[in-house]
This record gives C-alpha cells, sequence and structure tokens, in this order.
C-alpha cells in the first residue's frame, strides 16, 4: 500500500491526536531503547517494528530533475514474519542473534531493491510497485542480477574483513607464537582494514546522500524512543549516531572475534581460513547480544565506555540530513507505527514467543 505517513508520536498516535507536543528531553537524548531498527536505501529509508517493515522514498521530480527533495514521498508497508516464533531453539541466546541478523540482511536487500525499482521506474516513466506488487509488470533489475550482486558482497565482506586479515597475519608475522598475539595482531589488522574500508567509501560523493538517509534513521529512531513527536524540527535535536547501528556492530563483530579465535591460537593455513569461515555465526551471535545489552543498558558508564569507540566509527557512514531527509525516515517509522505498537508488541512476543531488538 502506497501511502504518505503524518507525523507519529512515541505512543504511535499523530501529535494532533492529543493536540499538544509531549516535553521532549532538553539535552535530545533518548530515554531508553526500543524495538525499531531500519536502514538507509536509495533516497530512503527502511524502517521494522516487531510485526511490520516499510521503505519510504523520495521519488524524482519529472518537473524538477534539478532537486532531489522535490519529488512526493512513496510508502511500502509489509507484515513481518518471524522464523524463530515456532522453533523454541531458535530463541537461545547468540542463535536467536544469528536468525535477526540473516533476516535484517534479507530485510535490507528487499528494501534497496524496492528502493532501486522505484527510482528506474520513475526514471523510465514508468508506474512504481506497490506494496502487493501491482505495477506495469516491469522489472528494472532481475532477479538474477539481485542474486549475483548479494553473492558477490557477502563474498567480499568474507574475503575482506576475516580471510584477509588472517592471511596477512599469518604471512608477515610468523614469529608469533602464541595464540593471543597472533589473533590481537589479526584483529588489529582487522580494524585497520575495517577503517579504511569506509573512511574510503565516505568520500564517494554518491553516498553522501545514503549517508545522509544513515543519519535520518538514527535521529528518527532516537526521537521515537525519547518518546517525543516524529517532525522534522523535532529529530533534528538528537543525535545521528546510535547505540545499536550497523556499523558499530562491524566493530563488535572484530573484539569478539579475539575472545572466540584465540583459545584456536596460531593455526596452518588451511585450518587457519575455515575456522574464520565457521565461527562467524558465533561471532556475530556473540556480537549481536552484546550490542543488544548496550543499545538496553546505553546510559551506564560500562556501556558508554563500551560504545564510544562504534559511535566515533559511526561518523564516517553518518552525515547530518536535512528536513527533506528527515521527512522520509518518519514516513517509513510512521507506517510501522501506524500499525503496531513496538514496545507493546515486543513484550508480548517476549512473554510467549521471540522479542529480538534488531540494529538500527
Amino acid at each position: 500500500m502506497n501511502e504518505r505517513a503524518a507525523a507519529i508520536d512515541g505512543t504511535g498516535k499523530s501529535a494532533s491526536d492529543e493536540g499538544v507536543a509531549r516535553a521532549c528531553p532538553p539535552g535530545g537524548e533518548a530515554s531508553g531503547d526500543a524495538p525499531v531498527g531500519g536502514q538507509a536505501v536509495l533516497e530512503g529509508v527502511m524502517m521494522r517494528g516487531v510485526n511490520h517493515w516499510a521503505v519510504a522514498v523520495r521519488l524524482a521530480d519529472p518537473q524538477r530533475p534539478d532537486s532531489a527533495d522535490s519529488g512526493p514521498i512513496e510508502v511500502w508497508c509489509y507484515e513481518l514474519e518471524h522464523p524463530a516464533a515456532r522453533r523454541r531453539w531458535l530463541r537461545l541466546p547468540v542463535v536467536r542473534g544469528v536468525v535477526a541478523l540473516v533476516q535484517s540482511l534479507s530485510l535490507g536487500l528487499r528494501a534497496l531493491g524496492i528502493s532501486a525499482e522505484a527510482q528506474a521506474a520513475v526514471a523510465d516513466g514508468r508506474t512504481p510497485p506497490s506494496s502487493d506488487g501491482a505495477g506495469d509488470g516491469q522489472r528494472a533489475i532481475s532477479r538474477g542480477a539481485w542474486a549475483a550482486t548479494v553473492a558477490f558482497s557477502l563474498a567480499l565482506a568474507v574475503g575482506l574483513f576475516f580471510l584477509l586479515p588472517a592471511t596477512l597475519t599469518k604471512a608477515l608475522g610468523g614469529g608469533l607464537g602464541s595464540g593471543l598475539a597472533f589473533v590481537v595482531v589479526e584483529k588489529l589488522v582487522r580494524v585497520a582494514i575495517l577503517v579504511a574500508y569506509l573512511w574510503a567509501i565516505s568520500l564517494l560523493p554518491d553516498l553522501q546522500r545514503v549517508f545522509a538517509y544513515h543519519g535520518a534513521e538514527h535521529k528518527v529512531i532516537a526521537c521515537y524512543e525519547a518518546g517525543c513527536p516524529l517532525e522534522p524540527a523535532t529529530a533534528r535535536r538528537f543525535s545521528r549516531l546510535h547505540p545499536r547501528c550497523g556499523t558499530s556492530f562491524l566493530l563488535l563483530v572484530v573484539i569478539v572475534a579475539i575472545v572466540v579465535f584465540a583459545p584456536l591460537g596460531n593455526l596452518d593455513w588451511h585450518w587457519l581460513l575455515a575456522s574464520r569461515i565457521v565461527g562467524i555465526p558465533l561471532v556475530a551471535g556473540l556480537a549481536f547480544e552484546a550490542i543488544r545489552w548496550m543499545g538496553r543498558n546505553r546510559h551506564r558508564p560500562l556501556a558508554r565506555v563500551l560504545m564510544w569507540p562504534g559511535l566515533q566509527l559511526q561518523r564516517l557512514t553518518t552525515r547530518e540530513p536535512d528536513d527533506h531527509q528527515l521527512e522520509v525516515a518518519i514516513a517509513a517509522l510512521g507506517a510501522v507505527l501506524a500499525r503496531e505498537n513496538p514496545r507493546r508488541a515486543a513484550a508480548r512476543m517476549r512473554a510467549g514467543a521471540v522479542g529480538i531488538e534488531v540494529a538500527a
């Protein structure tokens, strides 16, 4: 269903429903965590709650092709299925993190596909697809092309952030006899590669607007977590850095890997590379539990110390959004809040089903 979303406050009601905006924290800081997450897409934002997810995209205006912010906002909203709802073992700590991350990756790719199809449709003079798949029946991007893109992206991530650091450390650090020393050096190499990669892509002009939408997503989620009306002027006050960001998660993966791989020591080449691939689910699951804990305990001193490196890394992957981009993020979250109260839905799910917070 395509729709324009109204400004929504932290209860899931529009600000006009109560006639007056609630008082917000003076420092523009969220008062607590909420089971809401999201992702920046092409000229838009994906937001997800507990039972629904939505994509809002700013379409190009054919009458004003020189202005990226003059077109209409289109919203697609879908129900969210939980693969772990009927299988108790999938809800165990660490395992639930792997399940949630696989689902988040799947939703993120679908959201990117929706935004790409919508922009391509407008550029070609076609009707963008609706939530039920209705449109003019054409696809600008084939499923095969998307599958190839996904496979290449996963292979690049595993090779760049897991296999390459291990290979470089093994080749250059033959004298590192201690298992702990080898793993620490490997992780330092991995951190260097991660920071260099994020710094390099942050310089790409085509990604600047995506990073601005990433910042808009964080600000709007923080605004909702603080219980403030979802309006651009209010959301603007919040930080573009969020403790549950995927960028922070990547850094946590590097840190957690030290604990997981240190007992294995300095292995032979074939076992070294195999262990890094096989250990990815365990490392990711533990990192998910860590970022989930930090999101819930963000005001505690220990959590603040642990969050600080990841928040600083987000300065590479976020930019300050303008009001037009905040409007798009608000439209996406508004579509979710129009269908559910995430906190109540999560409480019900924790009582009998899943209840997994997602990364922002």
